[in-house]
């Protein structure tokens, strides 16, 4: 692992996006809350955080970091996709981008995990840093 040691204690945030597209017959299934599994929305946005949570479980050289807030939201764009936006905020020596990341694929792969049985053509898609403030390297913003 990186010695994150000499690194100023900053507030840091991090802002992932990402989407999982399927047909118009799924989006609605979701939207209609008619999925066999449950409340598909609701089981990823707990995916999520849980997801923010454990990253350094997931990823071997990730540090384990405090985290202080998330904020899971989600919209539908269109009628075939459902658009995942996951914000991560914690103060300490090192950023917090694996954990937006993380947590914006676990959604998406709940969504897919949630309603495979009617739609195995799903496509997560654009997964990608959007924000990120704090830290040496100051303020990140994608595209």
């Amino acid at each position: 692992m990186v010695d994150v040691s000499p690194k100023p204690i900053t507030v840091r945030t991090a802002i992932a996006g990402g989407r999982i597209t399927m047909q118009p017959a799924t989006n609605q299934m979701i939207r209609q809350g008619q999925a066999a599994k449950g409340d598909v929305l609701g089981v990823a946005r707990i995916a999520a955080i849980n997801a923010v949570k454990m990253t350094p479980a997931l990823i071997p050289l990730c540090h384990g970091i405090p985290v202080e807030a998330v904020a899971v939201q989600f919209a539908y764009i269109d009628d075939v996709a459902v658009e995942c936006m996951v914000e991560v905020r914690s103060t300490g020596r090192t950023g917090v981008e694996m954990e937006a990341l993380a947590g914006v694929m676990t959604a998406c792969l709940t969504i897919y995990d949630m309603c495979k049985s009617v739609d195995r053509g799903m496509q997560i898609e654009n997964v990608r840093l959007l924000r990120k403030t704090g830290g040496q390297s100051g303020t990140f913003t994608g595209v």
